[in-house]
Formats: structure tokens, C-alpha cells, sequence
């Protein structure tokens, strides 16, 4: 921040969301926005980066020689078990989403460009219809279902000064592989954004910024935000 590397630790709870405090100069960080809401640096974002929420096997076939952030053995009892979410999604909230249909508790993907917020139900990918296509803030974007069946990406559709069209199918286990096509040319994509074939072969799609969240929260802190419809 502002050329200072700063420490921080999960100092509470502010509307559900995790507020986390510098111990560099004791001000508080609203986790979702990463923005100082209190303190010295009150008004300060944090700069986000970009990240992928993958399962274990698919990240190990992007990143075989990555490492693992491995538990340490005194603590092993205060680490979250293996079925936190499932058992997370059934705790009442203490806000609650106003707008559309969709559960507080409902897993989206949430996507901003230009200044346009829009949710995406997970639930709105799956394994027969693995990708959505939309534009937000004017910008033509795709949501992708990975191979995997849980990873999502989100792409923007411009490429070379065109604008592309694309479908495609999830993996069936002892079926047909995972594939992305565009509607154009039938060229075949990867889970990375690239070109496998046709003429562009080898360029790739735009890698968009998104958020996996639970709708409560993220209406709270996009309160215009939309929701995508099929």
C-alpha cells in the first residue's frame, strides 16, 4: 500500500463479511471490496489480484510443478473440515439479498466492467451446458464450466476486433472430453482461453476478474447488481 508492505489478521465481522486489520498502522479492511473503511489509511483499496478457484487435479494439470500450502500439525483442529461450504450454506443470515428470486445463501459469480455488476447463479452452469454468454457494462464476456465440473473462468469475447460466439460440453465420465468450440469457425478452445485450431490458433481470450460469493453478499455491496437470466 502506497509503497509499504503491511501484515494483517482477521480482526472481525462487519454485515457477515470478514474485517481484517493492518498491524503496520491499525486500520480496518472490509475483506469484499478490500478497501480501509476505518483508520489511518480509511478510504485506501487494497489492489486485487488476479486468482483461480480450481479443484486440486485440474490445478495440478495447469501447474504441475506447483506447490502446496501444507497444514501445520499443531493447529490441525482449528482448520475448517472438508465440508465447510455445505455446511455453511445452511446458516441463517443476518442480512439478507432484497431483489429477484435467488436464496441468500445462493453461490454466484459475480462479474463487474465498467462500472455494471451482474451475478451469475452457479448453478446456471453445468455439465450439459457449460458455458453462459453475456455482455456487462458492454462488454461481451463468457462464464466457463472447467473440466472438472466445479471451476468457473470468465472471459472477455474480444479478440482480434471481433466479437465470438461460443458453446460447448462438459466431460462425461466414460463419455465424450470436455470441449469449447466457437460458433464461427468450429475452432476448438482450451479451459486457458486459447485457440487449439482454425486461424487464430494459439491466441487467447482475456482473462476477466470475478468473484465467487454468496448472493446476500455480494448484493450488499452491489446493490444495483443484476441477475443473469437464461
Amino acid at each position: 500500500m502506497n509503497g509499504r508492505e503491511l501484515h494483517f489478521h482477521l480482526a472481525g465481522i462487519n454485515n457477515q463479511n470478514f474485517l481484517m486489520r493492518d498491524e503496520e498502522t491499525g486500520s480496518y479492511w472490509q475483506q469484499v471490496t478490500g478497501a480501509a473503511i476505518a483508520g489511518p489509511l480509511k478510504g485506501q483499496h487494497l489492489t486485487l489480484l488476479p486468482q483461480d478457484e480450481l479443484s486440486f487435479g485440474l490445478w495440478k494439470q495447469w501447474q504441475p510443478n506447483g506447490t502446496v500450502l501444507a497444514p501445520l500439525s499443531p493447529y490441525a483442529s482449528m482448520y475448517e473440515k472438508a465440508n465447510w461450504e455445505s455446511e455453511y450454506s445452511k446458516l441463517p443470515t443476518v442480512i439478507h439479498a432484497t431483489k429477484g428470486t435467488l436464496n441468500d445463501r445462493e453461490t454466484i459469480i459475480g462479474v463487474v466492467r465498467n462500472g455494471v455488476a451482474q451475478a451469475y447463479p452457479l448453478s446456471s452452469l453445468t455439465v450439459q451446458s457449460p458455458v453462459l454468454l453475456d455482455r456487462v457494462g458492454g462488454d461481451p464476456i463468457m462464464l466457463v464450466l472447467g473440466p472438472d465440473g466445479k471451476s468457473v473462468r470468465v472471459f472477455s469475447r474480444n479478440i482480434a476486433g471481433s466479437t465470438l460466439e461460443f458453446y460447448g460440453r462438459g466431460a462425461v465420465k466414460g463419455g465424450d472430453p470436455w470441449t469449447l468450440f466457437e460458433s464461427g469457425s468450429l475452432s476448438e478452445w482450451t479451459f486457458d482461453g486459447c485457440a487449439l485450431t482454425g486461424e487464430i490458433r494459439g491466441q487467447c481470450l482475456a482473462r476477466i476478474d470475478a468473484l465467487k460469493d454468496y448472493w446476500f453478499d455480494w448484493e450488499h455491496y452491489h446493490p444495483h447488481s443484476g441477475i443473469y437470466r437464461h
